[in-house]
């Protein structure tokens, strides 16, 4: 195997794309010339130092029946769940307590003194990770909500909560069967011919079994909500809820960060993830869509079987394909890999303004090339709406980008913000062309291996795209931090839609190196003509 590197450009699809020979093979690796911003928990909370200032006691003994009657209400709806929950807290909360009082141990005999990573104690964006961690499924659902949403959290929590994965042991195939049994309300062997008892896949939240329909035979995935879920995701989100009501009563300033509302929002989304009525409601729509819009034939979701489908068990056709960053596979179903990441781009596209919601999780495993040359969206568990208002302020954004026009590109941040405060819009244009003059200077390496076979003089290239996720979120980490020195505050949903763009941006550095994403005419960003899905249903 021969194996050679190319430094291309990061976020091409921010600048240009540098022609990728086919005899290379990428490993990515990003080196940042940017220096790292110092980040210390308790600057976050200087200015409360009036807390107790008359005008602000005040207004404290004003708002304590309000936050004592929500306690109490939000304990109700817990109810005995919460006391178990409340035991494996404490649990988890000694054991980190025990790894950070070692690590403490190590520095204390150190010449050098205390780090500074251990200074905030449990607090501390590692041990917090860790933390979130050992509290299983809720947390670590929460630090991934807080990875992927710098716009929210300070970008050390971002960066660390890059490492919070989502995959634990599967749950036995008993108890899977016990589920199935008890959801449908009837024996599984009248229902599906067979169920394979080995997992494709085991997530902090459910599982997911091959299995083939009785009758007409049809393959299908059945994703399976693992026991006792919805119970703990209900006591953890209630107790964060509480903390964070607490966390504001008694820092008013908090309230400027929206504390409560985010985890509001934080709970809503968890939860429509463990109703699995939720996710199929999501890919109908997205099926819709694609039927409304005559793009069956270019992408397609998996139909969603009802009869057999409930809150916590979810029967789904089966797809066949690979994921866009297998290039290899790609090559070998289709002719023009970049056709068809154009298509998932339009179809993606499309799917902002012209569905009720849009897939805001197209990782690769969630994003394939299926083996009759559509792309296929998999799981609907986490998607976002957004609206004609932000997408407008958002299109402005990208196309700004794409031209480099930094007056614009601060006239649509402001434009996006949910405040009404007056912005020295021409400062605001000359930090961020700072911003992204740094970006220029980044660099990547993209790894293709080539292979001859022993009995062929052909040469297959393969390549896939090794990322480090803790680099997905600089380019908006700087662009937030810049934006939020003006008192600005974005909606969820442009984290979301940015971090989708990140990756496909992956897949064009992989599949049209010479793909401007922004610039191409063949690629419709613009919201033309997608009013006409909507009148039709609306």
């Amino acid at each position: 195997m021969a194996t050679s590197g190319l430094r291309v450009g990061r976020f091409p699809f921010l600048l240009h794309h540098h022609h990728l020979p086919s005899s290379t093979s990428r490993k990515l690796n990003v080196r940042s010339n940017s220096k790292s911003k110092g980040f210390t928990l308790y600057s976050r909370y200087a200015q409360a130092q009036d807390l107790f200032s008359s005008r602000r006691l005040q207004e404290s003994i004003e708002n304590l029946p309000k936050l004592v009657e929500d306690i109490v209400q939000t304990s109700i709806n817990t109810g005995p769940r919460g006391v178990a929950r409340l035991a494996q807290g404490v649990q988890a909360f000694i054991g980190v307590g025990q790894e950070w009082f070692a690590d403490i141990s190590k520095s204390t005999n150190s010449s050098a003194g205390l780090p500074n990573e251990l200074q905030p104690g449990l607090l501390s964006p590692f041990y917090l990770r860790r933390l979130f961690e050992r509290m299983g499924a809720t947390y670590i659902k929460l630090g991934q909500f807080i990875a992927s949403a710098p716009t929210l959290f300070p970008p050390e929590y971002v960066q660390e909560f890059q490492n919070c994965f989502d995959r634990t042991p599967p749950v036995p195939f008993e108890e899977i069967q016990s589920i199935l049994r008890e959801e449908l309300g009837r024996p599984i062997d009248s229902v599906y011919d067979y169920v394979d008892p080995t997992p494709l896949a085991s997530a902090s939240i459910a599982q997911v079994h091959a299995a083939r329909l009785k009758g007409s035979r049809e393959d299908v995935v059945i994703k399976v909500l693992k026991p006792g879920m919805e119970d703990i995701l209900v006591a953890d989100l209630n107790f964060v809820y509480v903390v964070a009501r607490i966390m504001e009563f008694l820092n008013p300033e908090l309230s400027r960060t929206s504390l409560v509302g985010i985890v509001k929002d934080i709970r809503e989304s968890m939860l429509e993830e463990v109703d699995f009525y939720k996710e199929a409601k999501n890919i109908e729509a997205f099926r819709r869509y694609l039927e409304a819009m005559a793009l069956t034939g270019q992408a397609t979701a998996p139909k969603v079987y009802q009869y057999c489908s409930t809150r916590r068990v979810l029967t789904m056709q089966r797809l066949y394909g690979v994921p866009l960053t297998d290039l290899d596979s790609i090559s070998s179903l289709v002719s023009n890999p970049e056709a068809s990441l154009i298509t998932a781009l339009n179809v993606w596209f499309g799917s902002l303004l012209a569905c009720e919601s849009f897939h805001a999780d197209v990782h690769a495993g969630n994003l394939w090339l299926l083996r009759d040359g559509r792309i296929g969206f998999l799981d609907f568990g986490i998607v976002g709406r957004i609206s004609p208002k932000t997408w407008a302020a958002m299109e402005v954004f990208l196309g700004s980008i794409a031209i480099e026009d930094y007056d614009s590109m601060a006239s649509s941040l402001i434009e996006m913000d949910a405040t009404n405060k007056d912005i020295d819009a021409r400062a605001f244009a000359r930090d961020l062309e700072k911003v992204f003059s740094t970006i220029k200077e980044l660099d990547t390496e993209l790894v293709v291996a080539t292979r001859s076979g022993p009995r062929t003089t052909t040469t297959a290239v393969s390549a896939n795209i090794v990322v480090d996720e803790r680099q997905m979120n600089a380019l908006f980490l700087d662009v937030v931090q810049v934006s939020e020195s003006y008192g600005l505050k974005f909606p969820r949903e442009f984290a979301l839609l940015l971090k989708q763009l990140l990756y496909f941006d992956r897949y064009t550095r992989l599949l049209a190196p010479n793909l401007n994403m922004l610039q191409d005419q063949r690629i419709r960003i613009a919201s033309n003509g997608r009013s006409r899905y909507r009148d039709r249903f609306e």
